[in-house]
C-alpha cells in the first residue's frame, strides 16, 4: 500500500515549486538533490523549515519538490509557499490558522517591473547632459 501524499504548488516572482509531502522523517529533496546540495545559504534552508516549525510538524514529513524558474531566493520562497499549502491539506482545521497568521499562505505579488520604451531599464533614463 502506498503512503498518503499531499501535493501543492507554490509561487514567488517567476519561480514555481511543485511540492509533495509524504509521511517520513523530515528529508527534503529539491530537483532530485538534497537540501544542502541545492541551497547553499543557511538562511534559505531555515526559511523552508519555518512552516514545519509553526505547525509543530518538524520531522514528520519528507518533502519531494520540483522547482523551476527564477533565482535561489525566489525558488526558496516558492518552496516555502508550496510546503505551507501542502500542510493545509494535511490538517486544514489546525494548520491553516497558524500558517495564515504567519503569512505563509499569502502569495507574494511583487514582480519585476517591465522595461519602458525610451528608458534603459524600468526606470533608469539615460544620463542628462546640458550640452
Amino acid at each position: 500500500m502506498a503512503k498518503k501524499q499531499f501535493a501543492a504548488t507554490g509561487r514567488r516572482k517567476s519561480s514555481v515549486a511543485r511540492v509533495r509531502l509524504i509521511a517520513g522523517k523530515g528529508d527534503i529533496t529539491v530537483n532530485k538533490r538534497t537540501l544542502d546540495e541545492y541551497f547553499g545559504s543557511e538562511i534559505q534552508k531555515r526559511e523552508l523549515q519555518r512552516p514545519f516549525d509553526v505547525t509543530e510538524t518538524s520531522g514528520k514529513f519528507d518533502v519531494v519538490a520540483t522547482v523551476r524558474g527564477g533565482g535561489f531566493t525566489g525558488q526558496a520562497g516558492a518552496l516555502r509557499h508550496g510546503i505551507a499549502r501542502a500542510l493545509c491539506e494535511v490538517d486544514e482545521e489546525n494548520n491553516r490558522p497558524l500558517l495564515k497568521a504567519a503569512g505563509f499562505l499569502t502569495r507574494d505579488p511583487r514582480m519585476k517591473e517591465r522595461k519602458k520604451y525610451g528608458l534603459k531599464k524600468a526606470r533608469r533614463a539615460s544620463q542628462f547632459s546640458k550640452r
